[in-house]
């Protein structure tokens, strides 16, 4: 096997059929581009796996809360019973597993936008929690952004279901895109069809009739948008698990690492790991949580996002803020 590293480690590039790319190597560079132009084809691993798994893929997407919505649906799947692989931006490569998987399993992937640019296959199950600006020092522009992130549902058959935020301006606007059913959800508006969040608890909606399920006091994780992203999970599984074992899956998740993680409490001070909070979207999400007054410690590589959204809730939420700079 040759390796080709260094600055110029795609110059040996030249007369191949088939291309895998890494979700960090854009698809449109030059000669990736110019590959394509002689007759390659572009494909990924996450891209082999949606088309040779023989089960259902469930696939989930969105600016925020795409590992904790896509670890809960795994947790409510294995609490049913279900024979599980969790996948895509999270866990293990799956290419390796496609071998060990049957027509009985589902395969839940955790999709960026990297691994959905270029794609041209769908999960029968999407979900899109939000779009918000993010990864525009790597992304051309917004828009392209967004259409990477309409892939996860733009090639699904008439059978498929997609799971969208009624709230976000851009996953609202994406529903008359959806080749299949739309299950919306939303914190802010009280849906005919769908889930909300009405007070402080999550809700199924079926033609203006409205079903308690949970309670927010009932749950480990903080935070509205921790709601959402269980409104997120409820839908995407609503065709496939019972709501009592849902239930009995939410109320016994606690979360996954570095999104809200209580780490420890030491002479009356609690501290919590927000370490993925790299977006301003999430940290203003992570703020609105606490009622508590904050010590924030915040820093990181600009991402060439709007940062003034971070202002008021900073004043409103921090006592004293720590920034670090960036190495280099």
């Amino acid at each position: 096997m040759d390796v080709s590293l260094g600055e110029n480690y795609l110059s040996k590039l030249i007369g191949y059929d088939i291309i895998f790319r890494s979700p960090s190597c854009m698809p449109n560079i030059p000669e990736i581009q110019a590959e394509l132009k002689r007759g390659a084809i572009l494909t990924s691993e996450i891209e082999m796996v949606m088309e040779f798994c023989p089960g259902k893929i469930i696939g989930v997407t969105g600016s925020d809360g795409k590992t904790t919505t896509t670890t809960l649906i795994y947790e409510i799947l294995r609490e049913k019973g279900y024979s599980c692989y969790l996948g895509g931006n999270i866990g293990v490569p799956l290419f390796t597993k496609i071998q060990n998987m049957t027509s009985e399993d589902i395969v839940v992937l955790e999709l960026s936008s990297f691994q959905l640019m270029n794609i041209k296959t769908s999960p029968d199950i999407a979900v899109v929690t939000n779009v918000t600006p993010n990864h525009l020092n790597v992304h051309k522009s917004y828009n392209e952004y967004i259409t990477a992130k309409e892939n996860i549902f733009r090639f699904q058959p008439k059978a498929g279901i997609t799971v969208l935020n009624y709230d976000n301006d851009v996953t609202n606007k994406m529903v008359e895109k959806v080749p299949g059913k739309a299950i919306l959800f939303s914190s802010k508006v009280k849906l005919d069809n769908g889930y909300i969040v009405d007070d402080n608890k999550i809700k199924l909606c079926h033609n203006g009739l409205r079903r308690h399920i949970i309670e927010a006091k009932q749950i480990h994780l903080r935070g509205i948008h921790n709601l959402e992203n269980i409104c997120a999970a409820l839908a995407a599984t609503s065709t496939l698990v019972d709501i009592e074992t849902q239930i009995k899956a939410i109320t016994s998740f606690k979360g996954v690492e570095h999104r809200l993680e209580f780490i420890r409490e030491k002479d009356g001070v609690k501290w919590y790991n927000d370490s993925i909070g790299t977006s301003p979207t999430r940290t203003i999400a992570g703020l609105n949580s606490f009622e508590e007054r904050i010590v924030l410690i915040a820093g990181g590589y600009d991402k060439h996002l709007d940062y003034e959204p971070l202002a008021k809730p900073i004043i409103d939420h921090v006592d004293t803020l720590i920034l670090l700079r960036t190495n280099g």
